[in-house]
């Protein structure tokens, strides 16, 4: 009997500790400055008393997704598999969001396609809603799987069990049906086209706490921006998944291995060449500039590397002037880089890595020392994928228990920065008169599940 007994508490006793381990190593590892920023917080919802907290208890209390495991869906065990199912599982049936665009033309005669979510006129929200400004990856847009498994539920009634905010997914330019209107795109260093549509968000909602939400190019823009901006940042938070940091750094460690090579950064370059290829005609019309002169060269290209691309076209297109152009895509990717930027950061901000991004292989967990920055890395996850069981994203809980925290919480999230005025028609900063925006079109319909034919989802 004694046996019997035995033969059955050892294998029960190694099941629990094996739960344990396996636990453990999949629960997301944070990183947190020596010293974190405290952050003045409601004592309780609709409490007028308030107290400090410091990031760390703010984000161990409020966020407790990020204490627990995220175990990746069993068939998607690997980073390659992770990254490889967001660009072709079809999500098209999940997430749907609709939006309304509102396009801006900037001072340089650019384009620029703001979508808002819940549209106008199928939803009334008051002035003060929280607002989401996203910034979406490399080649994409707000129909995005990854910006949809955000947005829906951030933006579902809280009667139905949301948060019942509002969201905007900033485009860049010739992205989601964004057409180019002047001889420059868009690149991950150059932040003056989301400053200028923050100026338009800030102006429209005056009241409202605006909450920053970048995906992998559009978090290295992200940082950048909040870094430049300082203490002057409209936004009062931030969150960034899957941000490149170091340029150079990740652009070494991609095009040094001949499979990362051929798949990733090939498939990066083939991408951004589409982009140029659908807006060729426009960007000819521009034969005098450096820009329109670098089109064909880039088109010639024949399955570019994200590094070839960028030697070829986006070190000349990438931004205004100056910087623009660089000498080549390595100085580019020095000046764009935002690892190093870390330390201006003056808002709180939350940023997500896994360790077995194929994409990603370089992060400053160290953020500079910045108590303003707090890190969480999963082991597991590939880049922007986080596909647990049900093919569901795990990244969509804690980044919406995230944005709750700091769009209802945190006390003074509206930030106003410095003032604005209309110039011509032009919104633009005091102080300011190189760039600004103005209202074009309002109110046209966009279905957030339908992609750029030719360019591939998910990066």
């Amino acid at each position: 009997m004694i046996s019997f007994i035995v033969l059955g508490i050892v294998p029960a006793a190694l099941a629990i500790l094996l739960n344990l381990f396996f636990s453990r190593y999949f629960r997301p590892k944070l990183y947190f400055a020596e010293s974190p920023v405290s952050v003045t917080v409601k004592d309780s919802p609709g409490s007028k008393k308030t107290k400090q907290e410091s990031l760390r208890t703010f984000i161990e209390t409020r966020c407790p997704s990020l204490l627990r495991e995220f175990r990746p869906v069993w068939w998607l065990f690997s980073g390659h598999l992770q990254t490889g199912y967001s660009v072709v599982g079809d999500f098209t049936k999940v997430d749907k969001v609709e939006y309304e665009r509102t396009s801006l033309r900037t001072v340089d005669g650019g384009t620029l396609g703001l979508d808002f979510t819940p549209p106008q006129s199928e939803r009334k929200l008051s002035d003060d809603t929280p607002i989401a400004v996203v910034l979406h990856g490399l080649t994409g847009g707000s129909h995005e799987s990854y910006v949809r498994a955000v947005l829906a539920p951030v933006c579902t009634p809280k009667e139905q069990g949301g948060l019942g905010y509002r969201a905007v997914v900033v485009n860049f330019r010739g992205c989601a049906g964004v057409p180019i209107t002047s001889p420059q795109l868009y690149s991950a260093g150059h932040t003056e086209d989301i400053r200028v549509a923050v100026y338009y968000i800030r102006k429209k909602y005056p009241c409202a706490p605006l909450l920053g939400l970048g995906f992998s190019l559009g978090a290295n823009v992200l940082v950048r921006y909040l870094s430049e901006e300082g203490e002057n940042s409209r936004l009062s938070s931030a969150c960034v998944l899957a941000c490149p940091w170091d340029l150079l750094a990740n652009s070494i460690a991609l095009e040094g291995r001949w499979f990362h090579r051929k798949v990733y950064s090939s498939a990066l370059g083939t991408n951004l060449q589409s982009v140029v290829k659908r807006h060729a005609s426009a960007l000819l019309k521009f034969p005098s500039h450096p820009v329109g002169q670098a089109v064909t060269p880039c088109l010639a290209l024949q399955a570019p590397t994200m590094e070839a691309f960028d030697n070829t076209f986006n070190r000349i297109a990438g931004g205004s002037s100056p910087p623009f152009p660089f000498p080549s895509a390595q100085a580019y990717y020095v000046w764009a880089s935002s690892h190093d930027r870390l330390s201006a950061v003056r808002v709180p901000l939350l940023a997500l890595n896994t360790a077995d991004d194929p994409i990603v292989q370089v992060l400053p967990v160290e953020a500079g020392g910045n108590g303003f920055v707090a890190f969480a890395v999963t082991r597991k996850g590939g880049h922007l994928g986080w596909f647990q069981a049900g093919k569901r994203r795990w990244f969509s809980k804690p980044v919406v228990e995230w944005l709750r925290a700091v769009g209802e919480d945190v006390v003074g999230n509206v930030r106003k920065g410095k003032a604005l005025r209309e110039v011509d028609g032009f919104i633009k900063e005091m102080g300011r008169d190189d760039i600004g925006c103005m209202e074009l079109e309002v109110g046209r319909r966009v279905a957030g599940v339908e992609g750029q034919e030719g360019v591939l989802a998910g990066l």
